[in-house]
Formats: C-alpha cells, structure tokens, sequence
C-alpha cells in the first residue's frame, strides 16, 4: 500500500520547506523528497554559505512568524562562530546596502521617500543569514508543522496520470495529486516531466575557495578587474575569482590545489603560492528558464524553474518568493476554493519576475568582462550608483521594492506588497498574515464591507481599524502572499471590492471538490 498526499515536494532546501511550510498552512498533507542524506554541508556555513535576504523574503518570513526565529538562531550562531572573519565590505564606516557586479551602494545615498507605499520598519532592508541556519530553521518548524521529510531519496522517474502523479524515488513510490520540482539547476523532476529550458549559456567559470597561501599580502583585499577576469579577497584566505574561459572547468574535474593556483595566478597576476586547499567549489553564470513553471500536475519553483549567476545574492530570493507566490494558489486549487486561472497566475507573474532576474545577471557579467569597453561601462555605473537617484534604483531593484505585479485594478497600489500598517488596535497586516488566509483592512468601518467579507470568512480575515499613518487609503484588500489585490482612497466601491475577491478567492459561499 502506497502512501498518498496532497502534494509530493522534490528537494528540502529553503525553498521546498518554506512552500511545504505554506502548504501545511492550509491543512494539506505533504512529503518532501531529498536526494542527501545529510542535510549538513560546510558550503551552507560561513563564509560561503552567507545570503542577504531581501526586503520581499524578509516580509514573507515576518508575515509567517518566521523572522525573530530566523534572526536570533542566526545570531547564537554568529556568537559560537566568533572566529569567522567578516567580508571586507562589511566592515567599512558606511554601511553598504548591496551591489551591482561589485559596485558597491550606501544606505546613506538612498532616497526611501521615492517609495511613497513602503512605511519603515524593525527590518526594512536587508538581512544576512547562512544557509544552514535558514535551512535550520525552517526544518524545525515543518517539523512542527508535521511536515514529512525523507532523506536519501532521489527522484528517479514522474509519472503523471489524470488526477495523481507518481514519483518512484529510491526503491520506492510516492503518490500524489500534485508534484513541485524544487530539486536545483540540474532538476531531475524538470527533465523527466518534459519542460523545456532556454536561456545563454556560460561566458566564466567562478570559483569560491577556502586556501592558506604563503604570502596572502600579494593580494589586495577587495575586489578587483583585471585583463584575465576578476577576484575578491578576504583576508586571511578567502578568495572568489572568475575566469573567463566559457564555463569549461565547472563540475568538469575535481577542484584541485594546483588547478586553483594557477588560476589564481593568471587572474591577479602574482607569484602565489597555494600552500592549503581547504574547501574549494566552481558556479558560472549561465543564465535558462522554464518556458513555464507548470505542466499538467507537475510545478516547478526555484533553480529548477531558473538559473542565473549568482551575482548580486539574487537566486534564494527569487525561489522564496515563487514558494509564497505558489503556496496558497496551490492549496486554494486542491481544497476547491480557486476560482478559475488562479494556479496559472502562479506561472504568468512569477516567469516575469524570474525573466527581468536573469537580465539583471547578465547586465552584470556585461561589465565584469576583462576588455576595454567593460571598463569603461563600469566606470559609468560607478558615477551613477554614487548619485542619490542612482543608489536609490539600485537599491530598489537589488532589495525587490520595485517588483509589482501585474493585477487588474487602478489604484498604483495594486499588486505591490502591502504596507505593514500599524493599526490603532495594536496589531499590523503581517500578524493577521500568519494564518495563511486573504486579508481585508477596512479603515473606515464600513459596514458595507464587512457584510461583504463575511461570505468568505474562513478565506479572508477582515479587521476594521484605523491606523497610525495609513496613507491615505480607506480600504485595502490583500491577498494571502501579502500582495494587494484592491485598493480604495474614498469612500470604498464594495462592488469593485467584490470583484476583486471573486477574482482571488473565489465564490464566497460554494466549494467545489479540488482533490
């Protein structure tokens, strides 16, 4: 007898917990299948391992509950690592609040008043973790959730049937009515199930080491471009460089002592001398995505629907936000809830996201190559990302405040992410996010409005309260990925507000039978 769940995740990185988190959320069963068997590794760790989170996953994990977890394992670890030596541009008197191909941006450059829907907050911007804490910490709460995850199993064949797919993984089958390929960049969930992925391919190799070299003082820290390609250096031993050679040495031989000198050497133009290898792994910049992140019962979130470099700390983001983009629309298709295109909504908005993302890589690798019209491109972005205007679009786009969604309605509101107000009763849409469910904010008490809501109560949670500074709006409607789906500065169209909660939640008052 064969077990059988709502939905069958291939891969237990953040982005396959966090969307088995969001399906739990909703009361479905769900198994996560891992290849590894140990979920440990030292690339997750310091240095290596270190992510920025962005403002759009910082907001997703406050509005699950996720962030104080997440931010005071991170800094228990960072106080039994205090050894670890922090990256050069960490420690510089102006606090830098991200890059474009190393090109460096300051909080202290940045305009926020150019982003009049965003209201300041504890953790605004950025946030830095490690893999293995973030992994940690969403681990334990799937488990406390009753997710199931199983270990050493790796995806060996899909098949798909009318109403379930089948995934034989190991010695064993696993049924489900739903499978998501969040198995990495080389996703076998993608190949088998027939999704076809394009892009560019590889114009370097990257390499990140760990090394001991007998005179580390040839290196200047930092980094740096030179006729061969570039690298970055972290006293004592920490190097990344990047050879332009066509990709050819990724994951094509074994990263030795020897190969990593010479390289080395033919970038920074030194005598080195690599004395300890201690950890060493390649990446490119090859750049393909999913021509859709759906067909039939199989979806794909994450490296498995898009890669990119790794340029600019991008790529956990991304799939993070395609788990919270694809969790409730999943969960609402299986319970019957969806009104119709909903699950497809899934791939429309977020393909769009991940394309302008792959763009974003490219541009950068455009100014990183070892010749002269590089150079002097760079010497341009270097003027303009020192300027106000300029640091504040980077910023935009490196901490994904611009991202907007592309929703039916007028107000310039619609489909960006919802302000966490904070509302007169002490509370603040992020707290009512927690539950998984819609929310609608009704500032001004109409009860017109919430008779409304009340057809979709155990879909949509209504508060009527005022807040402390609510921008001039009346009412707003969110949806369940914390995404504005309505909004209204006078007095509230409870027609159009009906609309777009038909639109997003479906009948108020009939549930078909999604399973």
């Amino acid at each position: 007898m064969h077990a059988h769940y709502d939905v069958l995740i291939a891969g237990a990185g953040p982005v396959g917990l966090f969307l088995a988190l969001e399906l739990r959320l909703a009361g479905l069963s769900v198994l996560v299948l891992e290849q590894a068997q140990d979920p440990h590794s030292r690339l997750k760790q310091l240095p290596f391992g270190m992510r920025g989170l962005s403002v759009q996953t910082i907001e997703a994990f406050r509005r699950r509950g996720l962030l104080d977890d997440l931010a005071e394992s991170q800094s228990a670890k960072n106080a039994l690592d205090g050894s670890y030596n922090l990256p050069h541009w960490v420690q510089q008197v102006r606090r830098p609040g991200g890059h474009f191909a190393g090109i460096q941006f300051f909080h202290d450059n940045i305009d926020m008043s150019k982003w009049p829907y965003r209201l300041a907050s504890a953790a605004d911007t950025t946030m830095m973790t490690d893999m293995s804490c973030l992994e940690t910490v969403l681990a334990a709460r799937a488990d406390k959730l009753g997710v199931e995850i199983r270990r050493g199993l790796a995806v060996r064949g899909v098949e798909q049937a009318d109403r379930h797919v089948t995934v034989h993984a190991g010695d064993e089958q696993f049924h489900g009515l739903w499978l998501v390929g969040c198995d990495g960049g080389r996703s076998t969930v993608r190949k088998m199930s027939g999704f076809e992925f394009v892009g560019t391919d590889p114009e370097f190799t990257g390499y990140s080491v760990q090394v001991v070299m007998d005179e580390p003082t040839k290196l200047k820290p930092g980094r740096h471009y030179t006729a061969t390609g570039m690298y970055n250096f972290s006293p004592p031993g920490t190097v990344g460089m990047v050879e332009f050679d066509g990709g050819a040495f990724h994951r094509s031989q074994p990263v030795t002592l020897d190969h990593v000198q010479a390289v080395l050497r033919r970038i920074s133009g030194e005598d080195i001398t690599v004395t300890s290898l201690d950890l060493a792994t390649t990446w490119t910049d090859r750049a393909c995505q999913a021509t859709t992140y759906r067909k039939e019962r199989v979806l794909l979130a994450s490296d498995a629907a898009h890669i990119h470099s790794p340029l600019g700390g991008q790529g956990l983001n991304l799939g993070l936000g395609d788990a919270m983009n694809l969790g409730w629309k999943l969960a609402a298709t299986i319970k019957g809830d969806a009104p119709v295109g909903l699950l497809d909504s899934y791939v429309s908005e977020r393909l769009e996201v991940g394309a302008q993302i792959l763009d974003w890589s490219r541009a950068q690798v455009a100014i990183m190559r070892p010749d002269r019209s590089a150079r002097a491109l760079e010497a341009i972005i270097r003027d303009l990302i020192e300027t106000r205007d300029g640091a504040t679009y980077f910023a935009e786009r490196v901490w994904g405040v611009s991202l907007r969604y592309n929703l039916a309605g007028t107000h310039p509101l619609v489909g960006r992410s919802v302000p966490d107000f904070e509302l007169l009763d002490d509370t603040t849409p992020s707290l009512h996010l927690r539950s998984g469910r819609g929310l609608f904010l009704d500032f001004c008490g109409c009860k017109l409005l919430q008779a409304l809501v009340h057809g979709w109560g155990d879909r949509i949670t209504y508060v009527a309260s005022d807040a402390k500074e609510r921008l001039g709006l009346s009412a707003v409607l969110v949806r369940p990925d914390g995404y504005v789906a309505w909004a209204s500065e006078a007095e509230p169209d409870v027609d159009a507000a009906a609309e777009a909660a038909l639109r997003w939640f479906g009948g108020p008052e009939t549930r078909k039978v999604g399973r």
